[in-house]
């Protein structure tokens, strides 16, 4: 049985649930699901952002509770040896916790107007200026990771952190259809690519129609 166990809600729609997954998944964790039901009102309200507690993620290991997503990849970072969600590098180090948090807290307008929908395809879709704005500099962060650090992921030849946290961003670019450069195209592909993402698009693909209408992302 696994030691530890990773509750989450729809992975269709909750993002924050995917970043919790990949980091966990990125270090090689044993772990089991707990997926909370939409069904349930609590888990709904927070779906919808009308609950200002985050229940999802949270990690159960070792008897130690942690949740938000910032927090699980910092537990995990220093409980599981060899993680490497942080490069190595000092500056690097403080780069990757400073874009992560950056994804963690900000971009308000992109999460509202391109919320995650994994099973949706939107050719076309004409993004407002306030979410364009959002998107360009989002397209900066990676650019300047890309560019700093040689890829192929954001600070490296490694998964961190930063990756798990944008990787949902990911699949929004791919759902409504956003156009990147060839640099920022060739990263998403690779993340929507890997392994872990393919497992979790095949789940979601596979979940019932259970939320009629999502009016805001979470």
């Amino acid at each position: 049985m696994a030691m530890a166990t990773l509750t989450i809600s729809s992975k269709n729609y909750s993002s924050w649930s995917l970043r919790g997954w990949l980091l966990c998944k990125f270090v090689g964790l044993d772990f089991e699901e707990k997926i909370l039901s939409i069904d349930d009102p609590g888990t709904r309200a927070e779906l919808l952002l009308l609950s200002p507690s985050f229940k999802v993620p949270a990690l159960t290991h070792n008897d130690i509770t942690v949740w938000d997503t910032l927090a699980i990849a910092e537990y995990l970072q220093e409980v599981i040896p060899g993680a490497a969600l942080l490069p190595e590098d000092l500056a690097a180090r403080t780069h990757c916790r400073s874009v992560s948090g950056e994804m963690h807290s900000g971009f308000a307008n992109l999460r509202s107007a391109l919320p995650m929908n994994l099973k949706s395809h939107f050719p076309g879709f004409k993004v407002w200026a306030g979410a364009q704005a959002d998107i360009d500099h989002m397209i900066g962060i990676w650019r300047t990771c890309l560019d700093t650090y040689g890829g192929p992921y954001l600070f490296g030849p490694k998964l961190t952190m930063a990756d798990a946290m944008f990787a949902p961003v990911c699949t929004r670019f791919k759902t409504y259809d956003v156009k990147l450069d060839r640099k920022c195209q060739t990263y998403a592909n690779r993340i929507l690519n890997l392994p872990q993402m393919i497992e979790w698009t095949a789940a979601a693909l596979a979940e019932p129609e259970e939320l009629e209408e999502l009016d805001v992302e979470f």
